[in-house]
């Protein structure tokens, strides 16, 4: 499993949120957190979903040395969302290297 190179990116991933000014430092409501719409498209933006679900989710599975997703896809919502920002285009990088990393395990 390729932990220390998820821990990394993860590490990354925050930073570059806070550098975009896309991290929160409100946590969004437990109705929020509930949604089971991929993404939490219904209740949350798609930065929202990496920091409070995605990031949290991950780092757990890594501490506990339970298995990594295998099959990864949040480059093309990236894309999707924040296409139109030139601004979010390394960011959008980092997430098709996580990417990769994790299908290709």
């Amino acid at each position: 499993m390729p932990y220390i190179q998820t821990v990394q990116l993860l590490e990354s991933l925050e930073q570059q949120l806070k550098i975009n000014h896309l991290w929160s430092i409100q946590s969004p409501s437990d109705a929020e957190l509930a949604s089971v719409a991929p993404f939490a498209c219904d209740t949350l933006r798609f930065e929202q979903w990496l920091q409070f679900i995605f990031i949290p989710k991950m780092s757990m599975l890594i501490r506990t040395q339970s298995p990594l997703p295998s099959k990864i896809s949040l480059a093309p919502m990236a894309e999707r969302v924040w296409g139109n920002r030139a601004e979010l285009a390394e960011l959008t990088k980092l997430l098709a290297v996580l990417d990769n990393l994790l299908t290709g395990q």
